[in-house]
């Protein structure tokens, strides 16, 4: 138990750069297409996310007077 109390948080790498003068040009179109579809996931979930906040803040709002 104290092993997890000694190893130290390692914070979250989002994406590892490629080296991108290793990869031709129909390599590199293919990387903004996987890009781009990674940020489409990444907005959809936040946009799940944000409903189910605004459906939250809706359930317990508190009556007006």
């Amino acid at each position: 138990m104290a092993e997890d109390e000694d190893t130290p948080i390692r914070k979250r790498r989002w994406l590892d750069p490629l080296p991108l003068d290793t990869l031709g040009v129909d390599e590199l179109h293919a990387y903004i297409e996987a890009l781009k579809g990674e940020i489409g996931r990444v907005e959809a979930d936040i946009h799940r996310k944000q409903s189910h906040r605004s459906a939250a803040d809706a359930f317990f709002r508190k009556p007006s007077a």
